[in-house]
Formats: C-alpha cells, structure tokens, sequence
C-alpha cells in the first residue's frame, strides 16, 4: 500500500466522532442493502489524515456478484471537470496560457465569429454560452466515436447566449478544455494529469484514458445505466468503449482512497504528504466565486450559485446541494454516475462518496450520508 495514504482506523484520529461515523457507513449499507444503490465506497480526508474507506454492495449488478471493496475502481462521470480545471490552472502556473487567453488562441478552429470572445475562463466556470452536450451525442457514443469527434462538435456548434452572458452548465467547455491541455503541452489530457498530479500524489488506481490504466487492473463496478443507455453495451458508462474513450467532462476511472488523496491536496494547498503539485494561490483561486469577475451575470446567480475554476462552490438552497451542514467556504462536484466530494476549508475536511446508482439529486440519499459525514467532524 503506499506509504504517502497513511490511512488510519480509527475515526477519532481524524478527531472523528465514531458513532456519528457508523451512523454514516450505516445510512450506506440500508441503501445497498435495499438495493436502491448496488455499490458506495465513503473515504473522509481530515488535515493529513485519511480514514479507512468503507465499502457495501456488489461489484456487479447480478445479485450474486461479489463484494465491492475499498478498493474497487468507480467511472466517476463529472467529477472528472475540476480535476481537468486543475490542469488547466497547472499550465497557467507555468506560464503556458492565461486563463484570459481567447479560446481561438489554442484552437484556431474554434473561431466562428460570435465565440471569438470566449476564453478559457469562460470555460472553466460555466459561461461561455455553450450547451452541455451535442445535439448527437448519442449517436456519436453509440457510433463509437473518438474524442476529435465530440472536440470538433463542439467547435463548430452554436453558442446558446454570448460569453459571460450566462451561467449554463456545459460539458462540451471541458471537451475544449482537454483538447487544450494537449495541444499546450504536448500529451493527451490523461497523460498531463498523469504525470502533473495522479503519479506524483501516489494515485496508483485514477486514470483517464486507457492507456494510463494501473497494472493492478483493479475491478471497475458496475453501473445501473438509466433506460436511455439500457442495451448499449459497447458504448454506455460500462463499455470498453467509454472507460477507455478519456473524456475530459466525464472519463475519469478512480477509488474512493485516490479521490480522497486529491482531494486532501486540495485541502492543504495544493500539497499532500510533503508533494507539492500546485501552489496556495492556484488553490485559492480555483475555490473562490469567479463569477464575481464577470458584470453581465445576474446578481442572484453570483451569489447563490457560484462557481470557481471548474469548481462549485456551496449551493446550499439548491435541489443538488453537496449537504445541508457544510460551511459557505465549501466545493466540490457531483457526477451523474451516483458520485459526489466536496472539501470544506472551515471543518479542514473532505468526503467523498462513489456509488453505482445514478441519481436524481432533488432527492440523492448521498445527501443525507454526506450530512451524517459533516455532523462527525469534532
């Protein structure tokens, strides 16, 4: 096991409530147990520390599947975003790029007159007037499409307001996002994070494209696809097609323990155990409300729905919000696979919660098991 997780067993060196902690691992074996989630994996990160992951359910969706462990890798979907953002903020601290760079810069092909505004920026925080997905997206998935595909329909498809204008959720900003980490740097997207954070941190089991999968061949879980994937063996969330496509909006393959790891980064700075992989201000940047930089945005959306660099910030009056006791100070993300973390800089602790069960998040149970988490920190 590597060193650098040093994970403890005891939830009260995290300065953990234990009982509060079991009330958690408990919520999540009532849904597996129900069936209502076949697989979740919990890991909670506090200072330095990480506890042991908890795991229930089953790796498969067959009643007789074996036991998901601690170990067992998840396609965490949207989770994937701000951990792309953080490339992007990576290269900007090189001085690769600007986070003001116009789009067009990196992709000359992105340059129909009404996008020739858009800058990076306005992809890493939701306002670039793109839409979310294709109009075929479906159609290029279940065509097995490659990434240049989604990257060029994204280039040539029409802007759904002008940038800045707007806050619209958009997975098709993060498919340029990647296409711009390997033209600046020279790699693919999975590549860059591969060597810039997963390797350095010790996240032996994260991968976002196939060719960086770990040796180990770690088992994937299995995920209870919504109907509109239903048979779609060789292109939905279980396929080889998917796990291997490396989509920066949504590719990534992770554990529980890895996730947490990076989020701990996060926590501390940009640093875990002794490893520095971006600075404070980076840090402090990417988890800051951005959209206070942009005048055309509603003032309501400001402040109630803010967003950092490929970071959500705390919504707690949303429908889709990380848990109803976190502080304003926190971010994180949700993943349309069943997945959620989020860090909280107030309670020096973060959470992360994998499922197989994509949710509705009006009503995501994870909600309730992230509250029992946050109602543990002492």
């Amino acid at each position: 096991m590597n060193g650098r997780f040093r994970l403890s067993s005891d939830p009260r060196e995290l300065g953990l409530d234990a009982s509060r902690w079991r009330q958690a691992c408990a919520l999540a074996e009532d849904l597996t147990a129900r069936d209502d989630v076949p697989a979740l994996t919990l890991c909670v990160v506090r200072d330095d520390r990480l506890l042991e992951p908890f795991a229930c359910g089953r790796l498969g969706l067959a009643p007789d599947s074996e036991p998901v462990t601690a170990d067992s890798r998840f396609v965490v979907a949207s989770l994937t975003k701000p951990i792309v953002a953080m490339g992007i903020v990576r290269l900007a601290e090189l001085g690769r790029l600007s986070l003001n760079d116009r789009v067009s810069e990196h992709l000359p092909e992105f340059d129909a007159a009404p996008k020739r505004p858009t800058t990076i920026r306005h992809l890493l925080t939701h306002t670039s007037g793109l839409p979310d997905m294709l109009p075929n997206n479906l159609a290029l998935r279940r065509g097995q499409a490659p990434l240049s595909k989604f990257v060029s329909g994204a280039c040539g498809v029409t802007l759904d307001f002008p940038p800045g204008r707007g806050v619209q959720y958009q997975s098709l900003g993060f498919a340029l996002l990647g296409e711009i980490i390997a033209r600046v740097s020279g790699r693919t997207c999975g590549e860059f994070l591969q060597s810039e954070f997963f390797r350095p941190l010790g996240m032996d089991d994260t991968s976002l494209e196939q060719a960086c999968a770990p040796a180990s061949g770690a088992a994937i879980a299995e995920i209870r696809v919504p109907e509109e994937m239903q048979g779609g063996h060789d292109w939905n969330w279980n396929s080889a097609y998917w796990r291997g496509l490396g989509a920066p909006w949504g590719g990534l393959i992770s554990t529980a323990k890895d996730l947490a790891v990076y989020c701990g980064m996060m926590l501390r700075g940009g640093e875990w155990q002794g490893v520095r992989v971006l600075s404070p201000a980076s840090v402090l940047a990417a988890t800051s409300n951005q959209l206070e930089a942009f005048h055309d945005i509603s003032e309501s959306d400001r402040r109630t729905r803010p967003w950092g660099l490929g970071w959500r910030g705390a919504w707690p009056a949303h429908a889709a919000t990380f848990g109803d006791l976190l502080s304003p100070a926190a971010y994180g993300h949700w993943g349309a696979t069943g997945t959620l973390f989020w860090v909280d800089p107030t309670l020096r602790m973060a959470a992360v919660l994998l499922s197989t069960q994509p949710l509705d998040r009006d009503r995501s149970p994870l909600v309730r098991i992230s509250n029992a988490l946050t109602a543990s920190a002492l």
